[in-house]
C-alpha cells in the first residue's frame, strides 16, 4: 500500500487539493463576509488618496459619456437614435460595469498571488469579490443615471421595475466572464496585456454608442448578429425599459437568460476545475 493510500485510509488528505464542486461551493458561501469585506475595502481603498474620493466613481463614467457623446454624435448625424443623449449615458454606464468585472475579475488570481500561495480559502471567492465590488460602484452610478433621466424628462414607469431581473441577469454574465478571465489569465499571462484591446473591441461593436440597426440597416445579415450579443441585448432592454428606446426584441430576455446561466456554469465549473494550480502561481 502506497503512503497515499494510508494517508487517505487515515482521513487525511492531500494539502490544495480540489474539493467536490458542491462543496467547494459550500465553503465559498461559507467565507461570503470575507468577500463582501474584501470587496469594501476595495472600493474605499481605490479613491481614498484622490481629493474627490468616490465621486470619481460617477465622474468617470460621466466624463466619459459627455466626451463619446459629443464625437460620436457629430459622426453619425442623422442616424443617431432618439434621445441620443439619454442613449450614450445609458450605454456607457452599464458598459462601464461590465468591462471593469472583466478587466479586474480576469486579475482576480494573479494580482492576489501572496494571498493565493500563504492561505488556505477556495479562490473563486476573489472574482466574486471583485463583482461585489463592481456592484457597489454601480449603485450610486445607476443613482446619478436615474437622476439625469429625470432631469432630461423620462419619469418612472412600471417597466423600470425590470431593470432588476436585467441586472440580475446582467451581473450573472459578468461573473461568468470574469471566472473565464481569472483562469486563462493564470495559464496566459499575456491575455492581461490584451484586455485593453478587448474590452475597446467590445466597447466600439456592442452598440454603447449607436443602434446598430440604423448603421446596418443595409445588411441585413450583420445586423441579425446583433439579436444574439449578450452586451448588446442588455444595452437594447435598459434603453426600451428606460427611455422607450426600439431596438429590443421580446426574445432579448430569453437569449440574454440562456448567455446569463450558461456563462455563469461554464465560468464556475471553468474555474473549479484548475482550483489546484492557483496556489502555485509564481
Amino acid at each position: 500500500m502506497s503512503l497515499a493510500d494510508t494517508a487517505l485510509r487515515q482521513g487525511l488528505h492531500r494539502v490544495g487539493a480540489r474539493p467536490p464542486l458542491w462543496a467547494y461551493l459550500r465553503q465559498a458561501w461559507q467565507r461570503r463576509d470575507f468577500t463582501y469585506a474584501m470587496a469594501r475595502f476595495k472600493v474605499q481603498a481605490s479613491n481614498e488618496r484622490n481629493r474627490l474620493g468616490m465621486l470619481w466613481v460617477v465622474l468617470q463614467p460621466i466624463i466619459n459619456a459627455a466626451i463619446y457623446g459629443l464625437i460620436f454624435g457629430l459622426l453619425q448625424g442623422d442616424s443617431r437614435p432618439e434621445d441620443f443623449v439619454q442613449f450614450i449615458v445609458i450605454g456607457v454606464f452599464l458598459f462601464q460595469f461590465f468591462t471593469s468585472c472583466m478587466t479586474n475579475g480576469a486579475k482576480s488570481i494573479t494580482g492576489n498571488s501572496a494571498l493565493v500561495q500563504s492561505l488556505a480559502f477556495p479562490r473563486i471567492t476573489l472574482p466574486f469579490s471583485i463583482i461585489i465590488e463592481q456592484l457597489l460602484n454601480l449603485v450610486p452610478t445607476l443613482g446619478v443615471m436615474v437622476v439625469f433621466l429625470l432631469a432630461t424628462g423620462h419619469y418612472p414607469t412600471w417597466s423600470w421595475l425590470l431593470m432588476i431581473p436585467l441586472l440580475v441577469l446582467f451581473a450573472m454574465v459578468t461573473t461568468g466572464v470574469a471566472l473565464i478571465g481569472a483562469r486563462l489569465t493564470v495559464h496566459l499571462r499575456d491575455l492581461s496585456q490584451f484586455l485593453p484591446y478587448i474590452s475597446r473591441i467590445l466597447f466600439y461593436t456592442s452598440g454603447v454608442l449607436f443602434a446598430p440597426e440604423k448603421i446596418l440597416a443595409n445588411y441585413p445579415s450583420l445586423l441579425a448578429l446583433y439579436d444574439y450579443h449578450p452586451l448588446h441585448e442588455v444595452l437594447s432592454l435598459a434603453r426600451s425599459l428606460l427611455i422607450g428606446a426600439e431596438g429590443a426584441e421580446p426574445l432579448y430576455w430569453a437569449y440574454l437568460s440562456a448567455w446569463s446561466v450558461g456563462l455563469l456554469v461554464i465560468g464556475v465549473l471553468f474555474f473549479w476545475v484548475a482550483e489546484e494550480r492557483y496556489g502555485r502561481v509564481d
